[in-house]
């Protein structure tokens, strides 16, 4: 579901790689079927959650599984690839930690602190100075309080991204004035999962 909202469009292919648990156990547990059921931007209580592999197939989705070691990763953690329709990708891994909990622990391959309990913001920028400034500045004017926290960047002046979880639910305006802000590539908001 986290994949989704970042790729923003209509997904045409999900590249799913499981390492761990998930990679021994995924067709048994139904892992495959909760992780297509998100990325097809259902709801984990959806009922149709059951028949999302038929559901993607009726929608055109091409969806390929594979088993895969990660390094350091977490026990049930899956690292999934989207393609939208525009060609535009997008790279997330996460975990289920348990009790229904997430951990997305990379974005595009930067490392991220996302766990899903909270509002958040995925902020891809430009490795630029002021840019965190001019994030946290806004998220201050409009009352909003960070309880996380995390950047990361693959090079000095090049793409970057700040994971922000918030306490409340802000204004979903609030996204784009994020998003309007110089060197900002994407905002992206997410309602706890």
């Amino acid at each position: 579901l986290v994949a989704r909202a970042l790729l923003d469009e209509e997904p045409a292919r999900a590249d799913i790689l499981l390492h761990g648990s998930f990679a021994k156990t995924w067709r048994g547990h139904g892992t495959d079927k909760a992780l297509v059921a998100g990325i097809l931007g259902l709801m984990p209580d959806d009922e149709r959650l059951r028949e999302s592999l038929g559901l993607a197939q009726r929608a055109g989705l091409e969806i390929v599984i594979s088993e895969t070691v990660l390094e350091g990763a977490h026990p049930n953690t899956a690292l999934i690839t989207l393609t939208g329709r525009s060609g535009r990708t997008v790279s997330i891994q996460g975990a289920s930690v348990g009790g229904g909990n997430i951990l997305v622990s990379r974005v595009n391959g930067m490392e991220a602190a996302l766990t899903g309990q909270y509002t958040a913001l995925i902020v891809l920028h430009r490795d630029a100075p002021g840019t965190i400034a001019a994030v946290t500045e806004e998220l201050g004017l409009h009352g909003v309080n960070i309880c996380n926290f995390r950047l990361a960047r693959r090079e000095k002046g090049g793409t970057a991204v700040m994971t922000i979880e918030m306490d409340g639910a802000p204004a979903p305006a609030l996204n784009g004035r994020i998003a309007a802000l110089p060197n900002v590539l994407s905002s992206t908001m997410l309602a706890p999962v």
